[in-house]
Order: C-alpha cells, then sequence, then structure tokens
C-alpha cells in the first residue's frame, strides 16, 4: 500500500493537472486559514501567489492567520472557518474532544520542526533537557507531541524538566534572554534561531519520527457535502504541491513573501519540509495512539475515529479525473 501511495504521487508529478475550473463557480466565499508564518503551509502560499484558486472558479478569503494550532481549531468549532491548513495534533484534538467537526482532505507535509537550544549552550541532546526550561507552541501541539515522544525514547520524565507555551515569534528572544534553555517549533523558526546567530539545533522532528505526519488540508463537515467544491480545493493544493517541487527558487521566495523571513533562512528551513499530499492512515493512527497514550483524547477504536476523521475518496476522485492513473 505504501509503496503504491509513493508511486500515485511519482505519476502526479509527471503529469499536468487540468487548469481548467468547471463551469459552476462556488456560491460563496471559501474562508481558508492558515498558521501564521509557517512555512508547513507554503501550498496554501504558493495556491494564493499563482492564482490557483482563482483557477478552480473558487472565491477564497483569508480569514485568519493564527498563532498556533489550537486556536485555529477554535475557529473551526465556531463555524467562523470553511478550510484551513492545520497540524494533525490540534486537528485529531479537537475532533476527538468534539470541539469541531472537520475532515483531512490532503496532507500538507510531513517532518519541518526541531528542537534548539541556545548557540552557547552545553545542551547537547534530548538527554541533557532534564531541569531546563522548554518551550512549545502550545499544548496537544505537533511539537507538543514530538517533544514528549523525544522525551519517552530517553528515558525522561516530562516533570523532570519545564514545559512552557511561548508562541513561535517569542521563542528565539525567549532563547536569547535566557529566559528558556531550549524549544521546539515549527519552520522557519528553528532556522531563524541558526542564521540570526541565537542557537543551534540540536534534534530535528525527522529524527524523532521519520516522515511523521504534520500538517494537513482540512475543510469544515458543513463544506465536505459541497463535493465540486472540495475537489476544487484540492485540485489548487495538488498544482501548490507539484509547484513546491518543480519550482525551488521561485517557491522558496514565495516562502520568503508570506512568512517574512529572509531567504537564507527560508532556503535553510525547506530542508527539513517534505511536502506530500497523501495521507497515510498507519501514520494517523500511531499519531491517535500516542495522543490517547499522553491522555490528550480518549476513544475506544482508532479505526472507527480515523474513518470519520478522514475523507481521501475526493483526493482520489481528483487523481482519477485528471487521468493521472490510466
Amino acid at each position: 500500500m505504501r509503496r503504491l501511495t509513493v508511486f500515485i504521487f511519482f505519476i502526479l508529478t509527471l503529469f499536468p493537472l487540468c487548469s481548467c475550473a468547471q463551469k459552476e463557480v462556488s456560491e460563496k466565499k471559501i474562508r481558508l486559514a492558515y498558521i501564521q508564518n509557517d512555512l508547513h503551509h507554503l501550498p496554501a502560499f504558493v495556491a494564493l501567489d499563482k492564482g490557483y484558486y482563482r483557477e478552480e472558479g473558487l472565491d477564497v478569503e483569508i480569514t485568519g492567520a493564527f498563532k498556533a494550532g489550537p486556536e485555529e481549531m477554535s475557529a473551526f468549532s465556531s463555524h467562523s472557518l470553511d478550510s484551513g491548513y492545520v497540524g494533525e495534533a490540534p486537528i485529531i484534538t479537537a475532533q476527538a474532544n468534539k470541539v469541531a467537526d472537520v475532515r483531512i482532505v490532503a496532507q500538507a507535509n510531513k517532518e519541518g520542526s526541531a528542537l534548539v537550544a541556545a548557540k552557547d549552550s552545553p545542551i547537547k541532546n534530548i538527554g541533557d533537557r532534564r531541569g531546563k526550561v522548554v518551550a512549545i507552541p502550545g499544548h496537544a501541539t505537533i511539537q507538543d507531541v514530538l517533544l514528549r515522544m523525544a522525551l519517552k525514547r530517553s528515558g525522561i520524565k516530562p516533570t523532570e524538566l519545564t514545559i512552557m507555551v511561548l508562541k513561535p515569534p517569542e521563542m528565539i528572544s525567549a532563547l536569547s534572554s535566557r529566559e528558556i534553555d531550549a524549544f521546539i517549533a515549527w519552520e522557519p523558526y528553528p532556522s531563524k534561531a541558526v542564521t540570526g546567530g541565537t542557537g543551534k539545533v540540536i534534534l530535528d522532528s525527522g529524527s524523532i519520527w521519520k516522515d511523521h505526519p504534520c500538517c494537513a488540508l482540512i475543510v469544515d463537515q458543513v463544506l465536505i457535502k459541497n463535493r465540486a467544491v472540495v475537489k476544487r480545493l484540492i485540485r489548487a493544493h495538488l498544482k501548490a504541491v507539484r509547484f513546491i517541487r518543480d519550482n525551488e527558487g521561485e517557491a522558496r521566495n514565495i516562502g520568503v513573501k508570506y512568512t517574512g523571513m529572509d531567504e537564507v533562512t527560508v532556503r535553510e528551513a525547506l530542508k527539513r519540509i517534505k511536502f506530500d499530499p497523501l495521507p497515510s492512515r498507519q501514520d494517523k493512527k500511531e499519531f491517535i495512539e500516542f495522543l490517547r497514550e499522553l491522555g490528550y483524547i480518549t476513544i475506544e477504536n482508532s479505526d472507527i475515529f480515523i474513518d470519520e476523521l478522514m475523507d481521501v475518496s475526493l483526493l482520489n476522485e481528483v487523481i482519477r479525473d485528471e487521468k493521472v492513473i490510466q
């Protein structure tokens, strides 16, 4: 199954998707959100910059650029959003706790976070974190999960260090002023700490969990009923992912534009991110089991939960409609 998934994506990169929108046009704006300055959401930035939503006949309105995933999921809970790019940990947690009702319709990226310590810090590995203050973007974020996963594998209890919440824009200055000893965040903040001379990467997220799922494209349960519109969103997303893969330099420039980071930092950050639109059921199951182990969610059957959370039928239809698989 995994080989088939890789093959499908390989074929997808070789054939151009149809740029023609369907004749029917969305009757309302699609309220879309992403996380502020999060390079994981480069597909959204590319789709906006290259006009892929317009090509698909969609009137997309950026309703919010949130500071962390749980904040974005709160907006979904009040039905203030139709679609968004956000980390899977807050998606799963919000869905399991019935805070929101959304569907994952495509993957955005894998990996792309890192654990950072001060440049002159004696900290060299995760085992040196005992007694230290480590910042995360929020509880029930992918970075929170990755940190706790790394601690568990190193035999360190979370109670042996101080875990505090800081928004990524505040982490680098807090590290510089020694308010914290380390932080884990999404790119490009780890790379900015390095290129700015403040920090050093101790551990990247791919070393904690290789090819771990990170962010996804989700839609509200109301919008999922409008299959034609969601398929257009997915088509725009696939175009953007292919553009990133095929146009490294221009995609990097778009990343600079939307994150406000310098080119050197974005170049470095992109080395840690894998853009992949195809979600993995097994990865979701592992994620759910660990969140349940942490006590963030309580669900009886992970397979049933995944069936309710993921809807890849539209993604498969888009691939089939574009005749990338004969």
